[in-house]
């Protein structure tokens, strides 16, 4: 029943996709393009919220002895991980073109452009480092 449901629901959000590639490969303006992104990532949201749930509410009764501790230690490490690797985003995209423009221009700043840019992915390293130290404690 679980695979059922799950099949189904990739196979609706598949469609839903291609429908939209399809669109804007015709030209399609940009403001229904938008509308229909945006219904389209908001069914993708709602469909991996309910899925657990669904497929949680399935399960047997003995499943519910597990404590909420566990539950909100996993969500944590998500949410440090996926907030760490957004934080490293937005400075390797703003320190690497700069440095690719410095080498450019002047050879020798090589090492401390390199320095910059690993200094934006080490939060990410940290926030990795973070998660795994608190899954350690569940």
């Amino acid at each position: 029943m679980d695979i059922l449901l799950l099949t189904a629901a990739t196979a609706a959000i598949a469609a839903l996709f291609v429908y939209l590639f399809k669109a804007r490969k015709a030209g399609k303006k940009a403001p229904s393009m938008m509308k229909k992104q945006l219904i389209a990532f908001g069914a993708t949201c709602l469909g991996s919220v309910l899925l657990p749930v669904v497929s949680y509410a399935a399960e047997a009764p003995a499943a519910a002895a597990s404590s909420s501790a566990a539950g909100m230690a996993y969500l944590a490490a998500a949410l440090v991980t996926g907030l760490a690797c957004i934080g490293c985003g937005i400075a390797v995209a703003a320190a690497a073109p700069a440095a690719i423009g410095a080498v450019s221009e002047n050879d020798k700043t090589f090492g401390k452009s390199l320095i910059f840019v690993a200094m934006g992915e080490g939060v990410a390293i940290y926030g990795l480092l973070i998660s795994i130290m608190i899954l350690n404690k569940v």
